[in-house]
């Protein structure tokens, strides 16, 4: 079984090599034209399964923010339309989709308490389309289930087949899939940081935002050796970390004239 495992990353090695915009290394299987077609249907199926907020105030606010984080993308990373759309719904959640999309849900407007807040959110998560992080996961399943398939195949009818593939997918779950996410949660936080601060909102409120999501969460957040999320505490370290250097690209972005007012 450990040898599958080990088969799976040197195929994903091979067959997909490239760097995130932090230099790390990445699989990915897929073209960005088919994750762009995967987001927006996908963004599609959301709009009419969720309610879409009647608020325009809500609406205009988080465009705002995002215009002014979309527009410090770096040329030739990400395009330049992003559709915006405010849910309805108490969830504190936002993401992004490839294909330019951007959803955001109304209860984060209650713990993201101003723009620079909502700022710290959105540049996060636009963060993790612009460093295909969709795409990696999505490589990264399939070569797992067809680990997990050749291992079925490989143990048969045997006794051991059951307890061995539960065994195996934990294994895969744990040590191949989960870590993976973490890695990708703390390059979208040091990205979304540097987004944010080029556009000209206050990179410090990052760790103000964290604390209020920390304070608000309704359940206990899982161990960090099991969650696709560092711990609150590992996030606020880390970003206390970078936040020298976003806090030069802020003042930077201010001596240019860059003032975001974005207001509900």
């Amino acid at each position: 079984m450990r040898s599958i495992v080990a088969l799976l990353i040197v195929c994903g090695t091979l067959l997909g090599c490239t760097q995130s915009p932090t230099g790390r290394s990445q699989v990915l299987l897929f073209s960005e034209t088919e994750m762009a077609k995967l987001g927006e249907s996908s963004f599609a199926q959301l709009k009419e399964q969720e309610k879409v907020s009647s608020s325009r105030a809500d609406t205009a606010y988080v465009q705002c923010i995002s215009n002014q984080l979309v527009a410090e993308i770096p040329s030739g990373l990400g395009q330049r339309q992003w559709e915006v759309v405010v849910f309805d719904s108490p969830q504190i959640n936002a993401f992004a989709l490839p294909g330019g999309k951007i959803g955001v849900y109304s209860g984060l407007l209650k713990v993201a308490r101003d723009q620079d807040q909502v700022a710290a959110v959105v540049g996060h998560e636009i963060s993790h389309v612009l460093a295909r992080h969709s795409n990696e996961r999505v490589s990264r399943t399939q070569l797992s289930n067809l680990g997990l398939s050749a291992a079925d195949m490989a143990l048969g009818q045997s006794g051991l087949r059951e307890p061995a593939m539960a065994a195996l997918g934990l294994g895969v779950q744990v040590g191949y899939l989960l870590p993976y996410g973490r890695e990708q949660e703390s390059e979208a936080d040091r990205l979304g940081l540097e987004l944010m601060a080029r556009a000209g909102f206050d990179p410090q409120a990052s760790i103000a935002l964290w604390r209020n999501m920390s304070a608000a969460s309704s359940a206990q957040q899982p161990p960090e050796l099991l969650s696709t999320h560092p711990s609150h505490g590992t996030r606020t370290q880390e970003l206390n970390a970078a936040m020298p250097d976003a806090l030069a690209l802020y003042q930077q972005a201010r001596a240019q004239g860059k003032a975001p007012a974005c207001r509900r």
